[in-house]
């Protein structure tokens, strides 16, 4: 009878919450930094990009009418110089997405690690027994992402290290 009434003991409440990691990425303040400062970073060769096709359309377009009128010898260099020109500007144009990708991922990988140490802060604080990042249902009572966007926000304008030890 003493061992029956021990598991009929109330259990504490077991405490979860689902955060939201695509609007921690697309709202949270250093998400929207991180863009700024790709964007920034990346602007100019992305203008450069622009200019190089620029440059491609007006060859092209000046080589389809006066090509006709062309000797064989010239029409025949400026098609080769036209061709060297595309094979330069798609090889910058897949330097400059696979860098822009590797960056991003690089920026997008801290911003998730703030995150994360933010949601293990609130959780600690909180007590909560587990918090998920994925879900397939979520009911706004239990998702804490607007909790988190807030208080990276607010980590972003303090001083390194300072959001992690509140």
């Amino acid at each position: 009878m003493h061992a029956q009434a021990q598991t009929t003991a109330p259990l504490p409440a077991t405490r979860i919450a689902v955060v939201n990691s695509e609007r921690i990425l697309r709202e949270s303040g250093p998400a929207k930094a991180a863009q700024a400062k790709l964007e920034q970073e990346f602007s100019k060769r992305d203008h450069d990009l622009q200019d190089m096709a620029a440059k491609l359309k007006t060859m092209s377009d000046q080589l389809d009418k006066s090509g006709p009128a062309m000797s064989t010898a010239d029409r025949s260099l400026k098609q080769s110089q036209l061709a060297q020109l595309d094979a330069d500007f798609q090889r910058k144009q897949r330097e400059f997405r696979e860098d822009l990708n590797q960056r991003r991922n690089e920026e997008l990988a801290a911003v998730l690690d703030r995150a994360n140490k933010v949601i293990k802060a609130i959780a600690e604080q909180e007590h909560y027994d587990l918090i998920l990042q994925e879900a397939v249902y979520v009911s706004p009572r239990i998702d804490i992402t607007d909790q988190v966007i807030k208080v990276l926000g607010a980590s972003a304008s303090a001083p390194a290290g300072a959001s992690g030890s509140q």
